[in-house]
């Protein structure tokens, strides 16, 4: 199998050689499977000829000779031609059509190239992926997150200053669809100076300091008046719940624990112990939001939070989960609060 790629990898790969005969994308995030077909029929196709030189198909519809046979054709005045074939997941294993699909895909001659896109994020096909170059379309995390958010700024003539980007980035949780939103939206307010917090908090309707991050973050730092604060504000706010607000603390304490308990092995703290939770949100991916900042807010809470004290939260915070998932009288905010309430008593004056 050829080497894997990733959406942002792909662009790189086909500036330096030969396309392959065949691309399989596969990856939860459905705007990367777009942009990397975009990315594939840009670099394959002649834009005066693609019409002529590509045919968009579906797993869902596809006969089980029709694959075949669209790939046997030659292209019209143009090198190559290309054939895109969406909700591959719609192949049940040992099918006609798969195995048909399979065995055209190993006969795929140099001027047809396939691109195998699955419509959910299951695991890719193990028959179908063999002959393709897989890519990884995968949400993005970290720096690579912050280098989509980059290019679509770029793209759209938009310049932020650094925490209004910071702000955009939790406001959006990271979601690459709200993210393209917001910046088509930030596009519209035209080229020149950057733009700060407080435009962009305006624009996407969340106040800087307001986000489900800030939340967190003031729990973290022992700021109980700020986070009791918050919390109202955050429940109004569309796509906010008691249960994400807690799924994030819970990640957040996790890795929290799990810096505390580093920082005691190694005796680091401050940069290199941020530098080495940074490396574990890389490695695991935690829902914990932009990881260059809540690394360095670990580096600077830790001493406040002794190992006994983080069990203690993680499993307040666990029976928060179970009451709000519950039938009770108690609304989201009062088990909040009380949640809030529980972790301020559990500090102790010399947890470092």
């Amino acid at each position: 199998m050829p080497p894997r790629l990733t959406a942002d990898s792909l662009r790189r790969a086909l500036s330096k050689g030969a396309p392959s005969a065949a691309y399989y994308l596969h990856g939860d995030e459905t705007i990367l499977k777009d942009e990397a077909v975009a990315t594939l029929l840009d670099a394959l196709l002649d834009p005066g000829l693609r019409d002529f030189n590509l045919d968009l198909l579906s797993a869902q519809t596809l006969d089980p000779e029709q694959l075949g046979a669209v790939c046997s054709s030659l292209p019209m005045m143009a090198d190559r031609r290309v054939v895109v074939v969406r909700d591959v997941e719609a192949w049940k294993r040992k099918s006609k059509a798969k195995l048909a699909a399979a065995k055209t895909l190993t006969q795929l001659g140099e001027t047809t190239v396939v691109i195998l896109v699955q419509g959910n994020d299951d695991a890719p096909d193990t028959e179908l992926i063999k002959a393709c170059t897989p890519v990884d379309c995968a949400a993005p995390t970290g720096d690579a997150l912050d280098a989509w958010l980059d290019a679509r700024l770029d793209a759209a003539g938009v310049t932020l200053e650094a925490d209004a980007r910071e702000h955009l980035l939790r406001a959006t949780t990271g979601d690459l669809g709200l993210l393209a939103a917001e910046c088509a939206k930030l596009a519209g307010l035209g080229g020149g100076a950057a733009l700060d917090r407080e435009t962009v908090g305006a624009l996407v309707g969340i106040r800087f300091g307001e986000t489900a991050d800030d939340w967190r973050d003031a729990i973290l730092r022992d700021d109980l008046a700020t986070a009791a604060r918050l919390l109202p504000r955050l429940l109004e706010q569309t796509g906010t719940s008691g249960v994400r607000l807690v799924m994030l603390l819970g990640s957040s304490l996790l890795a929290l624990q799990w810096g505390r308990a580093t920082a005691e092995a190694k005796r680091i703290k401050g940069p290199a112990l941020a530098q080495a939770v940074k490396s574990l949100c890389f490695e695991c991916r935690p829902m914990v939001g932009s990881y260059d900042p809540f690394a360095r807010l670990i580096g600077d809470v830790v001493g406040r939070w002794s190992l006994a004290r983080i069990d203690r939260a993680v499993r307040a915070t666990l029976a928060a989960d179970v009451a709000l998932k519950s039938t009770t009288i108690s609304g989201e905010e009062a088990i909040l609060t009380d949640l809030v309430l529980s972790l301020a008593v559990s500090r102790s004056r010399k947890a470092a």
